[in-house]
């Protein structure tokens, strides 16, 4: 775990020069990743600036730790946002009589939920077996049950799914157990 307190810490105060290293840093990352998913240069900056806003917004609200790199952290905020995006433009319906009114209070609470979600999943997910884990690892990473059952030796893709289910209800239940859990579900 590192402390990159005093990138939140600059957000907060507009470090100019921290600021500009972070830009120089870590945005041309998230273009790429933004530009090879559908979208284009300016989508990458607002991207970019929401999740810096939204880091600002949530560390002078509550003082968080970040577990992992400010870097991974940050690419992770804006990866989650991009999908975000890209999933309300699949659902959006066009038509010149509506006209839509965009709350961005409301999607910034919900970016942040989504954020604090991410989190407590992937720490529970440090809590299950080494074996669970990789499991749930290929499984997310949507590897046939046929390749997992070469990878751990297993009799039959049978016994894959049931190893599937037990470790999936091993990640529910320490996720339920965690205080956080309450307060991150959807109401």
């Amino acid at each position: 775990m590192t402390d990159d307190s005093h990138y939140l810490n600059a957000l907060l105060n507009n470090d100019a020069k921290v600021i500009k290293a972070i830009y120089k840093d870590n945005f041309y990352k998230v273009r790429l990743f933004v530009c090879s998913n559908k979208g284009q240069q300016e989508d990458a900056e607002d991207i970019f600036q929401k999740a810096l806003m939204q880091l600002a917004v949530r560390y002078k609200k509550e003082k968080f730790v970040i577990k992992s790199s400010f870097e991974a952290y940050l690419f992770t905020v804006c990866k989650n946002l991009w999908r975000r995006e890209l999933n309300k433009s699949k659902i959006k319906v066009t038509k010149d009589a509506i006209i839509e009114l965009k709350d961005d209070n409301h999607d910034m609470a919900l970016a942040v939920l989504e954020q604090k979600r991410w989190e407590l999943f992937t720490e529970t997910l440090e809590l299950i077996s080494e074996n669970c884990k990789q499991i749930l690892k290929l499984y997310f990473a949507k590897t046939s049950y046929a390749e997992m059952m070469v990878k751990f030796n297993y009799n039959s893709e049978t016994v894959v799914r049931q190893r599937v289910f037990k470790c999936k209800n091993s990640l529910k239940e320490h996720v339920k157990k965690d205080n956080r859990f309450k307060n991150l579900i959807e109401l």
